[in-house]
């Protein structure tokens, strides 16, 4: 574990005992002062909403928004009582509209120096703190591009940071320590089906997230992030090699590193022709380039939530899916 992940975790370390107010903490390097269990909070981000969620702070959530697939069929009834401000990013005015004394959200980008619906010092003007998963800046900057660039590799423990941090904020933390413990065996079980498998040395991967155009490079995962994480802990080799979260990649180069597969996006949004799966199935067996490579022409292509391939509890059950997948692909070793 890094130096900067375990600086991390410090922040949120669950405590049994009942959380101490007010409560200070640094979000992204931006410190923040909660004066008392939150009881009106908006999540901007599918991540930290269904977080919000598993930890039962449901009737807590007064607004959400920037979501990318369906909530998760256990939250189908509790989601349909909260407001959706936006399935994109939504005005800040939505965002303040909604009385919050508690932001949440997933993303710098979203509330950040550069932030689509604000700054932290917007927020801190109108006395509403905001806070940001540890995630999105631990080991990570977000200088140069909307996705950012991930200086060190993708490590879950920030996601479980996260999530007691989440707890200890609204004085749940006896619930956090059962969510984390939970997320902690279901990855254990995936890394040991996958060592069980006795998988071959040489399985590849790459990620496809969507495209911009059809006739252009696709977006596809680098080696530091969520998809590289998942690669890395089954010991399988991403063929992206660039730290950036979602570079740009073409599928010549692409071929050319020969995937054993392509984990491939499915979505709900509809902002980029290639956000429709049917749409990169159709592109994968049709394209001169990409129908002649053995990962498409065996079918050895893995369907994963959009949302699984950012930082979020839905990473997880990926793993459990990618590992699953490769079981029936038979791969030999």
């Amino acid at each position: 574990m890094t130096t900067a992940i375990a600086a991390s975790l410090c922040l949120g370390q669950t405590a049994l005992a009942a959380t101490d107010y007010p409560l200070t903490l640094s979000s992204c390097g931006h410190e923040i002062t909660v004066e008392r269990p939150p009881e009106r909070v908006v999540s901007v981000g599918q991540a930290t909403t269904e977080i919000l969620y598993l930890l039962g702070l449901s009737e807590k959530v007064v607004g959400t928004a920037l979501w990318v697939n369906p909530v998760l069929d256990r939250f189908t009834e509790v989601d349909a009582d909260v407001t959706r401000l936006s399935n994109n990013a939504p005005s800040y005015e939505s965002v303040v509209g909604q009385h919050p004394d508690l932001v949440v959200t997933a993303y710098q980008w979203m509330i950040g120096p550069q932030g689509a619906v604000g700054t932290p010092e917007m927020f801190d003007d109108i006395a509403i703190p905001s806070w940001v998963m540890p995630t999105d800046c631990v080991g990570k900057h977000n200088r140069n591009s909307l996705d950012g660039t991930r200086t060190t590799p993708f490590d879950p423990e920030l996601l479980y940071d996260g999530i007691a941090t989440l707890a200890r904020i609204f004085d749940v933390s006896a619930r956090g320590d059962e969510v984390i413990a939970d997320l902690r065996a279901r990855e254990e079980a995936a890394k040991e089906r996958a060592r069980a498998m006795a998988l071959p040395k040489d399985i590849r991967g790459v990620f496809w997230y969507s495209s911009a155009d059809l006739a252009i490079a696709p977006y596809v995962a680098g080696a530091n992030g969520v998809p590289g994480w998942m690669m890395a802990t089954l010991g399988i080799t991403n063929v992206i090699a660039s730290e950036e979260e979602w570079p740009t990649v073409g599928w010549e180069t692409i071929a050319r590193g020969h995937p054993s597969f392509i984990a491939a996006a499915r979505m709900d949004r509809r902002r980029l022709p290639a956000d429709d799966i049917t749409v990169k199935r159709e592109f994968l067996d049709t394209d001169p380039v990409t129908r002649e490579m053995p990962a498409v022409r065996n079918d050895r292509i893995v369907e994963i939530d959009a949302h699984a391939m950012d930082p979020s509890i839905r990473a997880i059950f990926a793993l459990e899916r990618l590992t699953d997948r490769l079981a029936d692909f038979e791969l030999s070793p």
